[in-house]
């Protein structure tokens, strides 16, 4: 029987009620790897490998502050390089049924900045962090949800329970132009289609074929990707975050900054208007044509 994961608690933060949403907390923990001293007061090496555990139920909506506990973490990791030595982050949920079910809509679609100053800013943060990241999807991962874990270097799924899906077609809100361009930019073309615009719900062992994920099982078969691909020590070199930045610069720059946003808002709001008038013109083309035809 293989030896359980010690984990030892290196700082929590709140996330605060928002919305309809009751709030919870983040903790961020690492593992305690074996002393190379006898003495038991010595102090374990630390083991460069920090796991970001969301609690906000029943779902881990992506409220604001769910997303500023996120970036509050991930600075403090960063920033704080004497007491938490560059490694790697591994973000994932502590409910057993959920990663993430997506954004809490109501309070999402009410603020005019949640998107640009809070959602888009968790993002960027993840498209360009100076560490290794990895989403663990331990359950479901459903719209926004996925979106933030599509954000991140590396996936590994639950091949057992949870499902990774894009239903916003379901119930009728289109993805927004830099939601579209994360799942253009990290899926192939086939996958993207399967996503966006059937609503196709990928099990673990699918979501790896499709590539979404790039493995499935729990967070010992991460640790071992981790070990396997040298993740700990990517960053060393000072530059992975600058790396990321210039293979993500389209949807970085492009989408989510806030010109970005303002600018790709203003491009769907006349295209949403186009496609008004492109209807009522076709109505009344077609029911001039049926009228005369008796169709």
């Amino acid at each position: 029987m293989a030896a359980a994961i010690e984990q030892k608690t290196l700082f929590t933060l709140p996330i605060a009620p928002s919305g309809s949403q009751p709030g919870g907390h983040l903790t961020c923990s690492t593992l305690v790897l074996p002393s190379s001293s006898s003495s038991s007061s010595t102090e374990p090496p630390p083991s460069k490998i920090y796991i970001l555990t969301l609690t906000s139920p029943p779902d881990n909506r992506l409220t604001d502050t769910l997303c500023t506990a996120l970036l509050t973490a991930l600075d403090i990791l960063e920033f704080s390089p004497t007491k938490y030595p560059p490694g790697v982050v591994i973000t994932t949920s502590s409910l057993p049924k959920f990663f993430s079910n997506g954004l809490d809509l109501s309070s999402a679609l009410s603020s005019p900045t949640f998107l640009p100053e809070k959602l888009y800013a968790l993002f960027r943060r993840y498209l360009t962090y100076p560490m290794p990241t990895i989403g663990l999807l331990n359950g479901h991962v459903f719209a926004g949800g996925l979106m933030l874990a599509m954000t991140m270097d590396y996936r590994v799924m639950n091949p057992h329970r949870g499902f990774a899906c894009v239903n916003e077609l379901d119930f009728g809100v289109p993805l927004k132009p830099a939601m579209s361009a994360i799942f253009r930019t990290k899926c192939v073309p086939t996958t993207y289609k399967r996503l966006v615009l059937e609503a196709h719900r990928f099990g673990g062992a699918e979501a790896k074929e499709a590539g979404i994920v790039d493995l499935t099982g729990g967070l010992a078969e991460t640790l071992a990707f981790v070990q396997e691909k040298k993740l700990s020590d990517k960053c060393k070199s000072g530059i992975y975050g600058l790396m990321k930045g210039e293979m993500y610069r389209e949807v970085v720059e492009g989408y989510l900054s806030p010109e970005g946003h303002e600018r790709e808002e203003e491009r769907v709001r006349r295209m949403v208007e186009e496609e008004g008038r492109r209807r009522e013109v076709g109505e009344k083309r077609v029911g001039e044509m049926m009228s005369k035809s008796k169709l």
